[in-house]
């Protein structure tokens, strides 16, 4: 998910260097979206793995 918010905003930042301000507007928000996503899902995962301990044999 980091991956592709990362990959919007390179694409997002190519496309302002080359004048296309409708499309990068489009990627960054795009990216953004993903962003929150991954750490909406990084932040629930954290939680979840928080109560596993692991057996000491």
């Amino acid at each position: 998910m980091l991956q592709l918010a990362i990959a919007c905003l390179v694409i997002a930042l190519i496309a302002a260097l080359l004048g296309f301000g409708g499309i990068a507007g489009s990627f960054v928000g795009v990216a953004k979206i993903l962003f929150v996503v991954f750490l909406v899902l990084a932040v629930l995962t954290f939680l979840a793995g928080g109560g596993y301990r692991r057996r000491s044999y």
